[in-house]
């Protein structure tokens, strides 16, 4: 069970006591869970209870008994506890089962890994400056709210420059309307989108007015260009082609971890013809039953993982495109620690293993988790660096 599921299971364990009149109060649009803190206990927690228990005019402790009984009847939920003033605590079962899970959802899911409809009813405008950062943000925050099924108009303030459409920017009208995207720094005067194409391209330039909270100072210098560990936005795309080339070298050895690893590929991507028939060709086996035969060093991988649709959510929720950045680079990071850790590749004369199909599974889920992401920004991901 992914915490997408576990948000999903919970709210209908709400739902659910609303309809038996067991409890009197508005289901909420989403119920956040998120990972327990250091000396909590459970995998996860959240704060249903104490969000219901004013409208249901009942102690919080009592809407949290209520929603225990029907959350932990539902399948992969191993317990469910109440702690402090209401707090739901939740212990996953066997946690081979929630791998196999997330892996399974980010294969099934491919790009759109992390997409969901909790914004379906929203209609949103923004609009911004007619201010290349300005532009830029507003763009990325638009694919993060339709990604969550919101519908959206972009504005700006006047004619847009002509230059953003290189950036990958489109304005749907321009105008005064009430709502405006806030709170970005602009860059400094003379930077103009040209400027920024011309000494950038459009990949660097994107990530380098993305990267920081809009808020923040935005890093626009030739380190944006380093091929190196020291930018994060090679490494983040060095990870993704490593990852890639690790199933070109699978197949070339005669196996797959069971399943292509994408499932469509990002608007302005590479083409995956030439992996497709790697994929096609190789034989489907599958990593094995039981629990995954990973080292330690796949842990800290597999939570990023699992926590990427919600950090989406968040994005999305909060106008922030930094946190999808920031959440990237920690997948790559993550990434290389098991990559050199736990190689998914045999060496030498060794023969591929239920350990090696695996490894490959996880590292190409985090090839998934970082085309879609950078996708988002409006980034591509090549697959050879």
């Amino acid at each position: 069970m992914t915490p997408a599921d576990l948000s999903r299971t919970v709210l209908h364990a709400v739902r659910r006591a609303v309809d038996e009149d067991a409890l009197r109060a508005p289901v909420p649009a989403r119920v956040r869970v998120e990972r327990t803190r250091p000396g909590g206990s459970g995998d996860y927690a959240c704060a249903v209870a104490l969000q219901l228990a004013g409208p249901a005019a009942l102690p919080a402790l009592e809407v949290a008994a209520i929603l225990r009984d029907r959350v932990a009847a539902e399948p992969g939920v191993g317990r469910v506890e109440i702690t402090g003033p209401g707090f739901l605590s939740f212990t996953l079962d066997a946690p081979a089962a929630g791998d196999r899970a997330v892996l399974d959802a980010v294969r099934e899911q491919g790009l759109a890994y992390g997409h969901g409809d909790v914004l379906r009813e929203e209609i949103l405008q923004f609009h911004h400056a007619r201010e290349v950062r300005a532009a830029v943000t507003a763009h990325a925050v638009r694919r993060l709210v339709v990604a969550q099924g919101a519908r959206v108009r972009v504005s700006c303030e006047e004619a847009s420059d002509p230059d953003w459409a290189r950036l990958g920017v489109t304005v749907d009208a321009h105008g005064t309307p009430p709502v405006p995207l806030t709170g970005i720094r602009p860059v400094p005067a003379g930077v103009t989108a040209g400027e920024l194409l011309e000494r950038l391209g459009p990949d660097a330039a994107r990530w380098g007015l993305l990267r920081p909270a809009g808020h923040d100072r935005a890093a626009l210098g030739p380190e944006l260009l380093v091929q190196g560990e020291a930018n994060p936005l090679f490494r983040i795309r060095y990870a993704h082609a490593r990852a890639r080339a690790l199933t070109r070298g699978a197949a070339l050895l005669g196996f797959t971890a069971g399943h292509a690893p994408y499932a469509e590929q990002a608007p302005d991507s590479e083409s995956h013809a030439e992996t497709a028939p790697y994929a096609e060709g190789a034989p489907h086996t599958s990593y094995g039953e039981g629990p995954l035969p990973y080292d330690g060093a796949a842990r800290p991988l597999l939570d990023l993982i699992a926590d990427h649709p919600g950090v989406l959510l968040a994005g999305a929720r909060h106008r922030a495109p930094d946190r999808v950045a920031r959440q990237l680079e920690a997948v790559a990071h993550a990434f290389f620690d098991f990559h050199d850790s736990c190689p998914p590749l045999p060496a030498g004369d060794e023969k591929p293993s239920a350990a090696h199909r695996a490894r490959l599974a996880l590292a190409e889920a985090a090839g998934t988790v970082l085309a879609g992401g950078l996708s988002l920004l409006g980034i591509r991901a090549p697959e050879h660096l």
